[in-house]
């Protein structure tokens, strides 16, 4: 073993950062902690032998995976927790690489990718959109390839049964409507209803993000909060039913997206971060329906 890599290995840690950050920020929806766990990967490296490494593109893709798995369960198992609000020192992205990475994963495809499993949004992630063999994200769940080949098409179903490009229909429109009428009314046992049971809301702050998961949870905080649900007016997020508050100027104040999958809501995912709403291009709602806020 080794204090520190080669020179050479750290110059292709270098090369590989922007495309492990990516990984990360799709698999935990958070700047903050996927540059927390590109950053373990390189203490990792360090610790390692590198010249005993055959593919160190593979090793780091693999290590970054199962750092990201690692949290996201951690999140399942202590759910209404805070994620991301430790200030990152150095390494932390600059604001135009922060601004690349929110339009390349925008706030309706994470609604989406909250809707999975840990274990689904891994292979869906790692092979769909990395290419990584199921065989090499087995390893990483300790499952067959055949098995996580199950697990990504499950998560590609799932993708699809929320995927609304074109814009949500009558049945996605309904039950967010459904969602707000409860909220507003206060109604805990309506909320259930419309509640996927394992529902994920993650409320994206410029602190951090706070993760809460399970209907009773859920519909206990919207319940709470039925107030401020009065104040907004709903919307298209990337296509999906979702709903903004405004500020006097017009500004958006906060972005709510919602995924809907079998009837019920199966994440929501609300944005209160000024800089990222800031890049969402706000177009004034038309006589004939919802405005348009591509995400």
């Amino acid at each position: 073993m080794t204090d520190e890599p080669s020179g050479l290995s750290a110059e292709m840690f270098e090369a590989q950062r922007d495309r492990l950050r990516a990984v990360a920020y799709r698999m935990l929806g958070s700047h903050a902690d996927a540059e927390d766990v590109v950053q373990e990967a390189w203490i990792r490296l360090v610790r390692q032998d590198a010249t005993a490494i055959d593919n160190l593109a593979g090793w780091l893709t693999t290590v970054v995976g199962r750092l990201s798995l690692d949290l996201l369960r951690s999140r399942r198992a202590h759910p209404e927790s805070e994620y991301g609000l430790e200030v990152t020192p150095a390494g932390e992205p600059e604001p135009d690489e922060q601004a690349m990475l929110a339009d390349a994963v925008g706030v309706a495809l994470l609604v989406v990718l909250d809707s999975l499993t840990p274990s689904e949004r891994l292979a869906f992630v790692l092979h769909d959109t990395f290419g990584v063999p199921f065989q090499e994200i087995g390893q990483i769940l300790g499952k067959s390839a055949d098995a996580t080949k199950m697990l990504a098409s499950r998560a590609r179903r799932k993708v699809r049964a929320t995927d609304r490009p074109v814009g949500p229909g009558r049945e996605h429109q309904r039950v967010v409507a459904a969602f707000r009428a409860a909220a507003l009314a206060g109604d805990f046992e309506a909320l259930l209803r419309v509640l996927d049971p394992n529902v994920k809301l993650t409320v994206d702050t410029p602190d951090g993000v706070i993760v809460t998961i399970g209907a009773t949870e859920v519909a206990a905080g919207a319940r709470r909060f039925g107030g401020d649900v009065a104040s907004h007016r709903p919307v298209l997020l990337g296509g999906r039913p979702g709903h903004v508050s405004l500020r006097a100027d017009g500004t958006p104040l906060s972005a709510v997206a919602f995924a809907v999958a079998e009837g019920r809501i199966a994440a929501i995912h609300i944005l209160t971060d000024p800089a990222r709403l800031a890049a969402l291009h706000w177009a004034a709602p038309g006589p004939a329906g919802p405005g348009t806020v591509p995400a």
